[in-house]
């Protein structure tokens, strides 16, 4: 039955059942590198004012995570993108609601790619899927995308879009981050000037007609659908790092990160070629030849800051011993020699002991002890490591806010209550009397009480990095 409420009530509505059903089933999440997911049933209050039927269909709760910025995010709300994706490709996951600081979206069902083949070749039958998601992804209408910046590259100016991923991953992710990471970058060997270096290998691209990208389509953003028991079609889902740009930028982060081996490298591009052809995109593969390797060696290049803090911060989110650091430093200079390949620099500078000794150094001025793992009072001031900082709210058993535990779950008990008579009474029709139920649940959620017991997400601002953080 089709919700009755005014549009402000349903909105609150939706939101406080929304946050009231993640708090009471939440448990492990499904973290990723950005965010922070849990799959639960909707339950049937929710589905009602969702108007999505049964209770027990399955929904992605997802909250960003606070984490270093290392890749461009175009557009704030990754709803407006899946807006304009679902006009060309309708199986893209659907979001139900976005409440600015998280979100709830259709979940896919299904096995995740690097779950089903983490590694080594996927079939002919999918690299042609992927190729055809790729076509199907470029004939995205413009109008239908989210306004573009002021300064964003002109449409078709190839040369214009790859140096803003330059400017970008220089000013953005390794400037902004020498303070803390500088001494590391150095030691491992990553010029300083490297993306200077790039820059100077770039020649004047051929001019493409921009399109809509995905820019992380790897294994573990591919979900094989289930169709009567099978493994149906491919559904890509995660678009937060959508960008409007050059699709040979698509095609060179894609084979990047999936792996490939030589041959399905090969076949993928020709693949990507022809269904782009086919389907009325032959302008994008103009150059395609000569000009797809300065994209994957960007990516290359761009990874290498990524990489290189990611395995270090890997270092605080445990108490690592030998093998740890050892390990982490063959990741490092793997992700390092691949950056200094792309700019044909040689490779002599790289050698696992002395970075194994940068990471022990740099693990150390963070204000740990190598010995113990053990935090020292000169540590870095800024926030904890991003295990403790998933931002899907607390532990429904845990203390709430400074007030008592039964206190706490007292209210939440009767918030709940509140909300399920009113939407009861939507369904058996009784529209004044749910008014009154959703007014007094307002209300109830208004004071100050409510709201350290946990009803409503405590926002406060961090000085590391920049960003709004939902508790």
């Amino acid at each position: 039955m089709a919700h009755q409420l005014p549009r402000r009530a349903h909105r609150v509505a939706v939101h406080v059942l929304a946050r009231l059903r993640l708090r009471k089933l939440a448990g492990d999440a499904v973290v990723g590198h950005h965010n922070s997911n849990h799959i639960l049933p909707l339950g049937q209050p929710l589905a009602v004012l969702l108007g999505v039927g049964s209770g027990k269909i399955l929904a992605k709760f997802r909250t960003p995570k606070v984490t270093i910025e290392v890749v461009p995010r175009l557009w704030t709300r990754e709803s407006d993108v899946l807006r304009a994706v679902r006009t060309q490709l309708p199986e893209a996951p659907r979001c139900l609601r976005d409440f600015g600081s998280w979100s709830l979206y259709e979940y896919v069902p299904g096995r995740v790619l690097s779950d089903a083949i983490p590694r080594g070749t996927i079939g002919r039958d999918r690299l042609e899927a992927l190729a055809g998601f790729f076509a199907a992804l470029a004939g995205v209408p413009v109008r239908e995308l989210p306004v573009l910046p002021v300064h964003w590259p002109v449409d078709g100016d190839s040369t214009g879009f790859l140096n803003w991923l330059i400017d970008f991953t220089e000013n953005r992710v390794h400037q902004c981050n020498r303070p803390r990471f500088g001494a590391l970058f150095d030691e491992v060997g990553i010029p300083r000037d490297v993306m200077e270096r790039f820059r100077r290998t770039v020649p004047v691209l051929t001019r493409r007609p921009f399109a809509l990208l995905h820019t992380d389509v790897h294994r573990a953003n591919v979900v094989l659908s289930r169709v009567s028991g099978g493994d149906g079609n491919l559904v890509v889902i995660d678009w937060e790092l959508a960008l409007f740009g050059d699709p040979l930028h698509d095609l060179a982060t894609h084979l990047v990160r999936m792996d490939y081996d030589k041959a399905e490298r090969e076949s993928m591009i020709e693949l990507w070629a022809d269904a782009m052809r086919r389907a009325g995109h032959g302008d994008a593969t103009a150059g395609l030849d000569g000009e797809l390797g300065r994209y994957v060696a960007f990516e290359h290049v761009q990874s290498v800051f990524a990489d290189v803090m990611r395995a270090a911060v890997g270092l605080l989110e445990k108490k690592p011993e030998a093998h740890d650091f050892r390990t982490t430093a063959e990741e490092v200079c793997e992700a390092v020699r691949k950056a200094r390949e792309a700019l044909g620099l040689d490779d002599e500078a790289l050698n696992e002991v002395v970075t194994e000794g940068a990471l022990r150094r740099w693990y150390e001025s963070e204000g740990h002890s190598v010995a113990t793992g053990v935090r020292t009072a000169k540590g870095h001031s800024g926030p904890k490591h991003s295990r403790e900082r998933i931002l899907a709210g607390r532990n429904p058993g845990s203390r709430a806010g400074g007030g008592s535990v039964g206190a706490a779950w007292l209210l939440r008990g009767a918030a709940w209550l509140l909300l399920t008579v009113a939407v009861k009474r939507v369904m058996r029709g009784s529209f004044s009397g749910a008014m009154r139920a959703v007014r007094q649940r307002v209300a109830f959620c208004s004071t100050s009480t409510v709201r350290s017991a946990g009803c409503f997400p405590r926002v406060r601002r961090c000085a590391w990095p920049t960003q709004s953080v939902a508790w």
